[in-house]
């Protein structure tokens, strides 16, 4: 199963260690699902762990070492289509990434996403509604 994980969610997952978001990153160490990324989500993981609020809550050396074995483990697409989708056009790339990897699943929190609740072959889905299919 190929998945896009939202980067919001795996910056929390990185700061609250004992949450769901938390669980779905144990998944994907457990090599559960394929995690797909690309060069746009390093971006966003670099420029967000810079805030002030997020650097109080995530020592630089954890981001650091999570990055890292997201570079080494993670399928990175390279070949991003063109998507215009999204209400919020910041998280038009998620998209990319999920058709240009041919992601099962987009998992995120972000009501825009949310709403359009399929994007070609890829269901957007909450953490809650993907542990429920993945256990089924």
């Amino acid at each position: 199963m190929r998945i896009v994980i939202d980067t919001n969610i795996l910056l929390s997952a990185l700061m609250s260690p004992a949450s769901v978001s938390a669980e779905v990153l144990a998944l994907w160490r457990a090599r559960r699902f394929e995690l797909l990324t690309a060069q746009e989500q390093f971006d966003e993981i670099a420029r967000v762990t810079r805030y002030p609020k997020i650097r109080a809550r995530l020592a630089t050396a954890v981001a650091g070492r999570f990055v890292n074995r997201l570079r080494d483990t993670a399928v990175f697409v390279t070949k991003l289509p063109k998507v215009d989708l999204c209400p919020d056009p910041d998280d038009n790339y998620l998209l990319a990434i999920a058709e240009g990897g041919k992601a099962h699943m987009l998992i995120t929190g972000d009501h825009a996403l949310l709403a359009l609740r399929r994007h070609k072959s890829t269901h957007i889905v909450t953490i809650r509604e993907f542990l429920v299919l993945l256990k089924d």
